[in-house]
């Protein structure tokens, strides 16, 4: 599902450069993790250069949306279905530009603050139908029915960027940090089923012994 929210997004941002910028590139965007380094020279791993890379960087619970019902009620079938309740995450997105002209880095970076500035909420009902389903996961149980996902700038100070990029074990490159909030995470598995109650009788009596 995380892949898939990233891709998402991902597909969202190559259309935006294509459409509005015209830069006939076929890849522009990738996936990877840039504390892998950059391919090539004896590297199996990495990134590519004069790309934008999208990596996660760290991921927390949203603790304010813990307490919610773990039930699921229909009026038609009167069941209640019992699920453990979904994990809402906020996740801690580096946008990292790898040009090896940093004038062309600091142009891709800004049309991509440009971009989150003008769209920064993708839901099902907003996003194209082929940013869904371009290089979507293969199993549909990995893939995302319904989403809503809300990107905000986040904004490190000094000594976190140094702590970051000494953490990812490389050089600093033209980068900006966004949160993605609210992707709840949720396998479908019933835990339990009941009956809903649907009248409550407080009128009885009790019957005399014979």
């Amino acid at each position: 599902m995380i892949s898939h929210a990233l891709t998402i997004v991902l597909n969202e941002l190559e259309h935006h450069f294509d459409s509005v910028y015209a830069t006939g590139a076929s890849t522009q965007v990738e996936l990877g993790n840039i504390g892998e380094g950059f391919t090539g020279g004896g590297n199996n791993g990495g990134v590519n250069r004069d790309m934008l890379v999208i990596s996660i960087v760290n991921i927390k619970e949203e603790k304010t949306l813990k307490n919610v019902p773990n039930y699921v009620r229909d009026d038609i079938s009167l069941k209640a279905s019992y699920e453990n309740p979904p994990v809402f995450a906020n996740f801690l997105i580096l946008v990292t530009a790898t040009h090896t002209n940093y004038t062309n880095a600091l142009l891709v970076l800004s049309r991509t603050l440009r971009f989150f500035q003008s769209k920064n909420v993708f839901t099902q009902d907003n996003v194209l139908p082929a940013s869904i389903n371009t290089d979507a996961p293969n199993n549909v149980l990995d893939q995302l029915e319904t989403f809503k996902l809300i990107f905000d700038l986040y904004s490190p100070n000094i000594e976190e960027v140094n702590h970051l990029w000494g953490t990812l074990g490389g050089k600093q490159y033209p980068f900006a940090l966004y949160m993605m909030r609210m992707l709840d995470l949720k396998f479908k598995a019933v835990q339990s089923e009941s009956g809903l109650i649907t009248e409550i009788v407080n009128e009885f009596s009790h019957k005399k012994a014979k």
